[in-house]
């Protein structure tokens, strides 16, 4: 992996419907200049960083900014495409207040930025380096940033129903791990709780096409099955990248969950960028062909301050 700012070469679009509101939406990625970050600019002419500051719900999906005042809603898929291909730097202009789900995964987005693109940029990129164990828990449910060497994910999920089941994904993460173990994974969820947030006004662009369905029998509906034997774990990892993407720059340590999801991913996060201790800004220094970078601290603002 280079160590230097990225962004796209040219402008990609896509369209497609948003999976809660059910409406049509169309999406410009433009590239950006360095130290930029990720920006959605909305059609009310507010713009929202993608920074784990603006985050304002975390139930059924991540929501940046408010409600009241312009949001966007759902950016998680987008924000896993953009941490896994590596993406520092980009505008994107959305003309509804949720993003497309596509077909549930990531693959989408990785296929419009491989499309347009990805330009090197001649400035540093910056990373936020783990320096102690930071945990928060809520019930059975846990999720820990720890010091590593590297960028690594170790998530784990545990469903009652014989579909799912115990499953655990862990790998250290790059572009290529992205791309072939994670993109493709798709969002899931069970058929009664679809009909609930029908009822609800909610997930009314969910469809077969866009989800893996578990039935009453705890099959999955789909006609054609899974795209892996654990996909649902896959997605899980997917969903953890896309929050935590929201730190404002990659991260250098491990990430473990047990049984989490989007609230408790953004509770870790804000735990360990609340703590000075816990994390530095580091960025490369000297990057060699076949060995690891040498990082060096350097005197940066926390990227993400937290106004929960």
């Amino acid at each position: 992996m280079h160590h230097f700012q990225t962004t796209l070469k040219s402008r990609a679009v896509l369209s497609g419907v948003g999976v809660h509101s059910g409406k049509p939406v169309s999406v410009q990625f433009l590239p950006a200049d360095v130290d930029t970050g990720i920006i959605f600019q909305l059609s009310n002419g507010r713009e929202l960083r993608a920074l784990a500051s603006e985050v304002g719900a975390t139930d059924l999906c991540t929501v940046l900014g408010d409600p009241a005042n312009g949001h966007v809603a759902t950016v998680e898929h987008l924000m896993a495409a953009v941490f896994g291909l590596g993406i520092d730097n980009l505008v994107i202009e959305i003309d509804a207040d949720e993003v497309p789900i596509l077909d549930g995964s990531a693959e989408g987005f990785v296929d419009a930025f491989e499309q347009a693109g990805l330009e090197r940029q001649e400035t540093k990129r910056r990373y936020i380096r783990v320096l102690k164990p930071v945990r928060v828990e809520s019930g059975s449910s846990w999720a820990e940033f720890r010091p590593y060497g590297g960028t690594r994910f170790e998530v784990e999920i545990d469903f009652a129903t014989p579909a799912i089941g115990r499953q655990l994904f862990a790998s250290d993460m790059d572009a290529d791990v992205f791309r072939n173990e994670i993109a493709r994974a798709r969002t899931f969820g069970f058929m009664k709780d679809v009909e609930r947030l029908w009822a609800a006004g909610y997930a009314l662009g969910s469809s077969l096409e866009n989800s893996v369905v578990i039935g009453e029998d705890d099959r999955i509906i789909n006609m054609e099955g899974l795209r892996f034997a654990d996909e649902f774990v896959r997605h899980k990892t997917l969903d953890a990248m896309g929050d935590l993407a929201l730190a404002g720059a990659r991260f250098i340590g491990c990430f473990r969950s047990y049984r989490g999801g989007h609230r408790l991913n953004a509770v870790a996060l804000r735990q360990l960028l609340s703590d000075p201790t816990a994390f530095e800004i580091v960025e490369t220094a000297r990057p060699t062909r076949g060995r690891v970078a040498d990082m060096i601290a350097v005197n940066a603002p926390v990227y993400a301050p937290w106004t929960l």
